[in-house]
């Protein structure tokens, strides 16, 4: 299966979801976050800079539960364009 290129919109989203979750984890160290999440810290790096705008549903998950975020807030995160450009 050939996977299609990301949109311009897809990309600045995964960068958004990137941002929030480098927030989120603040001071915790990286490496410590993605062992929680069952990811390397590459990955981690990888999303959290913007080189990764699509990360798979369970790395998103894994993410949102080491850091105690709601998979909710994320979507929202992610969504933010979508639902300003629909208002």
């Amino acid at each position: 299966m050939v996977r299609l290129p990301l949109s311009p919109a897809q990309v600045e989203a995964g960068r958004r979801l990137g941002r929030c979750l480098r927030s989120a984890r603040g001071e915790r160290d990286l490496a410590e976050v993605a062992h929680a999440a069952g990811i390397s810290p590459e990955t981690l790096r990888k999303i959290e800079s913007g080189r990764l705008p699509s990360p798979a549903f369970g790395t998103v998950v894994g993410l949102a539960e080491a850091l105690s975020l709601p998979l909710t807030e994320l979507a929202e995160v992610y969504r933010a364009e979508q639902v300003a450009e629909s208002a």
